[in-house]
């Protein structure tokens, strides 16, 4: 999963970056409106996390921006200000959720993947691929009889593929789905994480296409 976030503040970006980084997603942040539309122009996120106080414009104006330019990427707005104009405004122009700082990290992470849930289709928090069901709030996965809880970039794989089932998946495709900007991707890290997986489990819970990509297998009809 891959997360932008909008906001100004560093201090307050860098402790939403270390929080979702070790919640298991990819993190990516700006501080202008101009930023954020370059960064949503080339590059496919799960869910924006969106100050509405942006030095350059409002985070409502860009949010009006990206809907009106056809940008369906979900929203939640993260800002001081409590009113609720405010509030009716963003929803209105297209923010899934709205949530008023400060706020406790454990209630933005749930709100997070309430509003993933909800863009999905999902009524409840697991995800089920195939033989495979995970939990992104515990890193929960079940494969045939086996549960474990996976390391975050482990889990990062899997739900990256757990969410498109039957869909191949190439190498930069993942590496785009579990790391940030920041990091420097080995060129096996991705066969590494797959070892992993299997190990875990077993050969069958992802399949590999030779050349091609990996995938999860639907559920046979």
């Amino acid at each position: 999963m891959r997360v932008l976030i909008v906001e100004d503040d560093p201090m307050i970006a860098r402790s939403l970056d270390r929080a979702l980084t070790e919640a298991g997603m990819a993190v990516d942040r700006v501080a202008t409106a101009a930023d954020a539309a370059a960064a949503l122009a080339i590059q496919e996120y799960s869910v924006v996390l969106l100050d509405l106080g942006l030095p350059d414009a409002s985070g409502v104006e860009l949010l009006r921006r990206l809907r009106a330019n056809g940008n369906d990427t979900p929203s939640l707005v993260i800002t001081a200000r409590d009113d609720v104009a405010m509030r009716v405004a963003a929803l209105d122009l297209g923010s899934d959720d709205y949530l008023v700082k400060p706020f406790h990290l454990d209630e933005l992470l749930a709100r997070i993947r309430a509003v993933l849930r909800r863009s999905q289709g999902r009524a409840t928090g697991t995800v089920v691929a195939g033989e495979i069901q995970l939990d992104p709030a515990t890193h929960e996965v079940s494969y045939r009889g086996t549960t474990a809880v996976l390391p975050a970039r482990e889990f990062a794989l899997l739900h990256a593929l757990a969410e498109r089932p039957g869909t191949i998946l190439s190498r930069h495709q993942l590496e785009t789905a579990i790391y940030d900007w920041g990091n420097e991707v080995e060129s096996n890290a991705v066969d590494v994480l797959i070892h992993y997986v299997r190990k875990r489990f077993d050969k069958d819970v992802i399949r590999n296409l030779r050349g091609i990509g990996w995938t999860i297998p639907k559920a046979p009809r």
